[in-house]
């Protein structure tokens, strides 16, 4: 395993860049990354695992959706720090719900495929929101209230998180349980759309609380000074 993880010029960067087609009709589905240890247990499994570097961990393709991919052939570059991977996609390969991430025409931006799977109950309110928060990165800000909040700029941005957090607090104050409802929601979203500008995905925050189970809030707060 060692020799076959040799190969690959890690010295160029951490990073192994991946493209990833069907191995029955060569479509490239995607494309990824792999670390060290994602290419190690991609090579032991012969399933898919990819380095995110907006969630900055290993994720297995498919682990929340089951859209895992089988892995049937390896193939570096003459460079030896590109990957090409064929693979048996079993569902989709995108979270959009469509079979290949590769679905918009640079130059005229029209969407050539079709949404095959909806995705929403796969991934979860919060996941997709945050991935169609950057899809928005690209929109008509005259269209969409989330590609307008971006083009703004990050003053915009947080002035919007600030002001989302205090009308929460008045509802809570006012004891309304539909309106600190509403307002949380509309906190959520401008916090999500704050950390899609720095991509930053919300699975950190998730890793984050995990990380603190079992540990007091003083003692977490003692540690983050040190």
């Amino acid at each position: 395993m060692k020799e076959i993880l040799n190969r690959v010029d890690w010295q160029k960067q951490e990073l192994l860049p991946v493209i990833i087609q069907d191995a029955i009709t060569d479509e490239v589905l995607m494309m990824a990354y792999m670390n060290r240890e994602a290419l190690k247990l991609s090579l032991n499994t012969k399933i898919a695992h990819y380095f995110s570097r907006s969630k900055q961990r290993i994720w297995k393709k498919g682990e929340s959706s089951g859209h895992t991919q089988e892995i049937q052939s390896f193939n570096i570059d003459c460079d030896n720090d590109t990957l090409l991977i064929k693979v048996k996609q079993n569902g989709v390969a995108c979270h959009t719900g469509r079979k290949s991430c590769f679905f918009t025409e640079l130059e005229s931006g029209a969407v050539e495929s079709d949404v095959e799977i909806n995705t929403q109950d796969t991934y979860g309110v919060i996941d997709t929101l945050y991935h169609t928060i950057q899809e928005r990165k690209n929109a008509d800000p005259s269209t969409s209230w989330t590609a307008k909040l971006l083009s703004k700029g990050e003053n915009t941005i947080l002035k919007k998180v600030v002001e989302e957090a205090g009308e929460y607090c008045f509802a809570h104050k006012d004891n309304s349980e539909e309106e600190m409802v509403y307002e949380a929601a509309d906190l959520t979203y401008h916090m999500l759309v704050a950390l899609a500008s720095k991509n930053i995905s919300p699975d950190r925050i998730k890793q984050e609380l995990a990380r603190r189970f079992g540990m007091s809030g003083i003692t977490e707060k003692n540690l983050r000074k040190d």
